[in-house]
């Protein structure tokens, strides 16, 4: 397995600069340890949580169509693979598929995920990545020179501002080649009451997940955050059309980390991570603007999610 090189640095120094800014932010890429991971896996599973069980079933009915013109020996790369969950549906659907590429920041998640496809599908070629899929990482030259299939689930693209996610998929394009396919998952737009549900739980899941992060924070870089003197929040962005997640500080204070001290107002907030929510057109829209096109898609009934599968546009540069 391909390790991805220290980043106590680079996390230190995201840190302290993100926690320096006005508004306070951390990038969402830092609630994904290990218990981080973890933590996400549950609160798939809770009720209000509707993304993965809409996209799985979405994917479930999608995948032969999908499957239909893949070319025998293509590769399969997974970016932010986690548990490879939805990735079996794809591989069994596609027999013709000759390696899978799972590209995921968590060691431990990647291991354990790897560990269980190696074990049901014998004859596919696994070769996991441990890396940020937004920073360069190399694919060994003997899978680039196959057709790839990109798989980017989970909405994660609504993760990135409109500006980073048509950095992120114009890098993809240039990464999966010109004869690929990249398959997306979105999130789309629907009733207030519903998105805010998803992203603040009754069983409290969402809140611990958001709090990991200064737990981790204390963990790794000698932070002294208490953890009950902040508070979990969900807000429903109207005008950007996105969840945004925060954590609130309940009183003034000030927390160390790394020595370094950082202040905090009572109320003020630490903008976590993003969750864009799309329309059919404001998703093709973000595509023809990093170099792809719709090919097709598959949309949900309520509560209404879409598979997309994009093509490169030959007049990309």
């Amino acid at each position: 397995m391909h390790q991805l090189p220290t980043t106590r640095m680079a996390f230190e120094r995201d840190v302290i600069a993100g926690l320096s800014a006005r508004p306070k932010t951390l990038s969402p890429k830092y609630l994904y340890d290990a218990r981080g991971s973890a933590l996400f896996e549950e609160i798939c599973h809770t009720p209000e949580y509707y993304p993965t069980r809409t996209e799985t079933a979405l994917l479930r009915s999608a995948a032969a169509e999908i499957a239909d013109d893949v070319p025998t020996g293509s590769v399969l790369v997974e970016f932010g693979s986690g548990a490879s969950t939805k990735t079996r549906l794809l591989l069994d659907a596609t027999p013709q598929i000759h390696a899978y590429v799972a590209v995921e920041i968590s060691a431990d998640a990647v291991s354990r995920a790897m560990a269980r496809l190696t074990h049901d599908y014998p004859d596919l070629l696994v070769h996991p990545i441990v890396a940020d899929f937004t920073e360069p990482f190399d694919i060994p030259d003997h899978l680039l020179a196959r057709v790839q299939v990109g798989f980017f689930p989970g909405s994660t693209i609504g993760n990135f501002s409109r500006e980073g996610a048509i950095d992120l998929l114009h890098s993809l394009r240039d990464r999966l080649g010109p004869a690929s396919r990249l398959v997306v998952g979105a999130d789309l737009v629907k009733n207030e009451e519903a998105l805010l549900a998803a992203y603040d739980d009754e069983e409290g899941l969402t809140s611990s997940f958001n709090k990991n992060l200064l737990q981790r924070i204390n963990r790794e870089l000698g932070g002294d955050f208490d953890i009950s003197l902040f508070a979990h929040s969900a807000r429903w962005n109207a005008r950007e059309q996105r969840i945004e997640m925060h954590l609130v500080s309940l009183q003034e204070q000030t927390v160390h980390i790394a020595g370094t001290p950082i202040a905090f107002a009572a109320g003020e907030s630490i903008h976590t991570e993003n969750s864009q929510k799309f329309t059919g057109e404001s998703f093709r829209a973000l595509a023809r603007a990093a170099g792809w096109s719709v090919r097709r898609s598959w949309i949900s009934d309520n509560p209404a999610f879409a598979v997309f599968e994009l093509c490169p546009t030959l007049s990309s540069s």
